[in-house]
């Protein structure tokens, strides 16, 4: 397999990287968006997160990666229950896929050889306590987004055809990435993404040069390069196990509920989700930072990727998104 780039090494591109981390943290927040120009490090981001993050304790052989034997589901008639460490899942949904490679389908080469009607799991077993990645997310086909936003809402694959009648736990992140050039996303998807970023080529010839620098240095000197660089994603992955640990105890006071009500109503961001995932991602984004308190500062940092893409279009402001959330900001936060 081969070796992911180490996530610490990735030059710029903060806002990406703070929204990854923070669905480690607290994966409740509802996965990442990341839209913007080729080459930008979208997919690269995805897949050195997922090789930074501690493996996960599963059952050995349960195909939805069950922590104990009594999360196993009775299908899968597991029969080596002993619990092993396993790589967090990184799994890809390519474009094109079948509903059936995606939730599972009958055995069929079982059917032929031995009689039995036995399940088949697909990509959402394989993604369940992981994450769950689609490149060029925006050109999914509709019903297969249809199929991802009822698992994500439940956290369950319901399988219900060719005389199964199956059920398992699919919790996963979701990770998309893609081009706007290339097509918007559905509404309905778009507000499923907790958090959402655009990325975009660096401007600074520094942060370009210093680019080419450590991917010649990964390709070429690679022991060297990441002996060092794996020493940056273990004191990360050591933060994201603590803040993990101390969110339970993060609080939040009634001002700071009060500020992000008040920034969804500013931006006519449409239902609650806005002002729910915004106070989530702040109390992660808090318990990063190592303080036992959600403060404004907190917010004015995450506002920006947790509501920017939950804004009703408005002909008459020629500003961005992210330009508007940050008005906002200004405007209820000072």
């Amino acid at each position: 397999m081969k070796t992911p780039f180490p996530f610490s090494a990735i030059v710029g591109q903060d806002q990406m990287k703070r929204a990854m981390t923070l669905t480690a943290i607290d994966p409740g927040i509802g996965g990442v968006l990341v839209f913007g120009d080729r080459g930008t490090g979208k997919s690269t981001a995805v897949r050195a997160l997922a090789a930074l993050l501690p493996p996960i304790r599963a059952v050995r052989g349960c195909p939805v990666n069950s922590a104990n034997q009594a999360d196993c589901p009775e299908w899968a008639s597991v029969s080596d229950l002993e619990v092993t460490e396993r790589p967090t899942p990184m799994i890809d949904l390519p474009l094109g896929v079948t509903e059936d490679r995606v939730t599972g389908a009958l055995d069929i080469e079982r059917a032929l050889t031995q009689g039995k009607k036995a399940f088949e799991p697909g990509l959402l077993a394989r993604a369940n306590r992981g994450y769950l990645y689609i490149d060029e997310v925006n050109l999914l086909e509709d019903h297969i987004v249809d199929l991802l936003l009822d698992v994500a809402q439940s956290g369950q694959n319901a399988v219900e055809r060719e005389g199964l009648s199956i059920r398992h736990d699919a919790r996963f992140v979701l990770v998309g990435s893609g081009n706007p050039e290339e097509g918007e996303l559905r509404p309905q998807l778009l507000d499923r993404f907790g958090l959402s970023v655009e990325v975009t080529s660096p401007d600074n010839i520094d942060d370009r040069i210093e680019v080419i620098r450590r991917r010649h240095a990964f390709e070429t000197d690679t022991d060297n390069f990441m002996t060092h660089w794996q020493a940056e994603d273990a004191k990360l992955c050591d933060k994201i196990l603590t803040a993990r640990s101390a969110l339970p105890n993060i609080s939040s006071d009634d001002g700071i509920l009060r500020a992000c009500a008040q920034l969804c109503l500013t931006l006519g961001a449409d239902g609650l989700r806005g002002e729910l995932t915004l106070l989530r991602a702040a109390r992660a984004f808090a318990a990063f930072e190592d303080t036992d308190q959600v403060t404004r500062d907190h917010l004015s940092a995450i506002a920006p990727i947790a509501l920017s893409h939950r804004l009703r279009r408005d002909p008459l402001d020629e500003a961005g998104s992210t330009a508007r959330v940050s008005r906002a900001v200004s405007e209820v936060l000072g």
